[in-house]
């Protein structure tokens, strides 16, 4: 049987600038899945876009090469990501005018 473990890492968070996610510890883990949850948004020309990032330390961080979005509208959108180490987390960037993201990010692990 596949060990499986999902966890919350930001939840109805509200964001208007560049975030990172809490790091997430997932060193036993063969493969992950980020969700990203649009659960409202504002602004004429709002856009959320992300990027993978890989850690040894949960303190030093570099891309892992996978990324997601834009995204501009309500809903769900993934990024899947393999061969990562032990740390993992998500740089997010907003763009557009006036621009306000509600956000619930969760990571999936199995192994």
């Amino acid at each position: 049987m596949r060990e499986f473990n999902a966890a919350h890492l930001e939840v109805k968070k509200e964001v208007t600038e560049g975030f990172q996610t809490h790091p997430f510890e997932c060193g036993w883990a063969s493969e992950a899945i980020f969700f990203v949850m649009v659960e409202d948004k504002s602004g004429e020309t709002a856009s959320l876009e992300g990027d993978v990032e890989i850690s040894h330390d949960g303190v030093n961080w570099a891309k892992e090469g996978s990324s997601f979005g834009p995204l501009k509208e309500k809903g769900l959108s993934f990024v899947r990501v393999t061969h990562f180490g032990n740390w993992l987390r998500l740089n997010c960037r907003v763009g557009g005018s006036n621009s306000v993201f509600k956000l619930l990010v969760q990571i999936a692990l199995k192994e």
